[in-house]
């Protein structure tokens, strides 16, 4: 499944990548005045395996040079329609305003459509400023239920079906 984009590698999580990954939405949470909570909303990047893996869903990291640089998840959730929430979509400064946090959002819909998934929600922080305006430029509507403390914004996205 490796993914190329430039010098990036997007690829699935594995246990070595735990302490790296937590350290790249640490990185970005501080980057932003937003607190790491790993006894809280953060719990599931270091219990990958309980909280994405077995539950349907994916994890997956980005590598440049062979150094974790960023991160992006989902697992299926139970409101909505056949939906599934993105989590961890995080990049360091270093890579950002490269289109990669595009790229993987393209990626991430694109394994979740071929799921059969019909919704992707969303949670975030307004002082999240490019992860909105990324959300808001790819068909993600506001909506209401904000579950985790540290984000005041839920969005939600229909993924259109063909048949055929």
């Amino acid at each position: 499944m490796p993914l190329h984009y430039r010098d990036c590698i997007l690829r699935p999580w594995q246990p070595h990548d735990r302490a790296a990954a937590a350290t790249v939405i640490e990185t970005v949470l501080a980057e932003y005045g937003l607190g790491w909570e790993p006894q809280g909303a953060d719990r599931d990047v270091l219990q990958v395996e309980d909280c994405y893996l077995k539950r349907g869903g994916e994890f997956w990291v980005i590598e440049q040079a062979g150094t974790v640089v960023g991160t992006g998840a989902y697992y299926p959730i139970d409101r909505g329609n056949q939906a599934v929430e993105l989590r961890k979509m995080y990049l360091l400064s270093t890579v950002r305003g490269q289109g990669l946090g595009k790229f993987l959002l393209q990626q991430l819909e694109a394994a979740i459509q071929a799921k059969g998934f019909q919704e992707i929600w969303i949670e975030t922080a307004s002082v999240l400023q490019e992860a909105v305006k990324l959300y808001e430029t790819h068909g993600y509507l506001p909506s209401t239920g904000v579950e985790t403390a540290r984000c005041d914004r839920v969005y939600v996205k229909p993924l259109v079906t063909t048949h055929y």
